[in-house]
């Protein structure tokens, strides 16, 4: 593949110029995302970036490349040309996620809020921990991702049941469903993780219906992308008690808009969609190896996007 002129945008865009411009053998136009203008679209051959930018049209292009894990953006409800060859960074996002996971959990189990809380009105509470030791999570997504939360969790004695699209069983988990047989195991649950990409069959998949099958005090940690919440549906959900919690770390607008409900829930933990984010050096290594292998022709690449998938 001949691949001669690059336009990169998004945060990394500096970092990427500096990593790359020596060693790319390509012309670089690195720029922020509102900087791009239909010129500079029309004059690349190659994208890279987190998302496309407005005028974006994928078949402009022989090559692009997400910056990040996630290419919901990109093809997501969008059309996408059958010749264009897209591919997306992959790293260390599952031992990033599994701690982040972890984090939250570890703080809801020696009830971090209740001490701050305490401290705050100069209280001396003793209140013991809740052990994770004999707990259980229904992991959604069976990849490399959900594969290292459920090492995590499993290493401190959390019954872990992966859900996937054909509940292959898989040794990294203690049980697997396919998602239309997840039903019987969520009423099991103390913990609900989503890791899935955005597609048409995950996206609104965890909604009232879902929630029904809760059991109640359940709590959600969402690190996989937002469209697969419907977030009027958590906040019934949180109402009833049937989740007790909720850790978000993506959200179905981006940034969450002032006035979403969410933001003043006590039950609920916002962070912006930072549980995995990507490095200028791992970015730059693996848009060189990608595009390097593209000009041989090397087309079977461990991180290109399979489009009737979505991901």
């Amino acid at each position: 593949m001949k691949i001669e002129r690059i336009l990169v945008t998004g945060r990394l865009h500096s970092e990427l110029e500096q990593r790359l411009r020596a060693v790319i053998g390509a012309e670089l136009r690195c720029m922020p995302e509102q900087d791009v203008s239909e010129q500079d679209l029309a004059w690349a051959d190659a994208y890279a970036g987190f998302r496309p930018v407005p005028g974006f049209r994928s078949e402009q292009y022989r090559w692009v490349h997400a910056l990040g894990a996630g290419v919901d953006a990109f093809i997501h409800r969008r059309s996408w040309h059958p010749a264009t060859v897209l591919t997306r960074t992959t790293g260390d996002f599952g031992r990033q996620i599994a701690e982040y996971c972890l984090g939250y959990m570890l703080a809801d189990a020696q009830r971090h809020d209740a001490f701050r809380h305490r401290q705050a009105t100069r209280e001396w509470g003793p209140q013991a921990a809740v052990p994770l030791a004999g707990q259980s999570a229904v992991v959604f997504g069976t990849g490399s991702i959900g594969q290292t939360v459920a090492g995590a969790l499993r290493a401190l004695g959390v019954k872990v049941w992966g859900v996937s699209l054909q509940g292959k069983r898989d040794p990294a988990f203690d049980g697997n469903s396919a998602l239309e047989e997840a039903t019987g195991i969520l009423g099991q649950a103390d913990w609900l993780i989503n890791t899935l990409p955005l597609t048409e069959k995950t996206e609104a998949m965890f909604n009232a219906k879902l929630f029904h099958g809760l059991k109640d005090g359940c709590a959600l940690i969402n690190v996989g992308r937002g469209g697969s919440l419907v977030e009027k549906d958590l906040i019934a959900a949180l109402d009833t008690g049937r989740i007790r919690m909720a850790v978000l770390d993506v959200v179905s607008e981006e940034p969450l808009p002032a006035e979403s409900p969410l933001w003043s829930r006590e039950e609920v933990k916002i962070t912006p969609h930072i549980a995995a984010l990507t490095g200028g050096r791992e970015a730059a290594l693996q848009l060189l190896d990608t595009c390097n292998a593209l000009r041989r022709d090397q087309m079977k690449l461990p991180n290109r996007v399979q489009i009737e998938r979505g991901y």
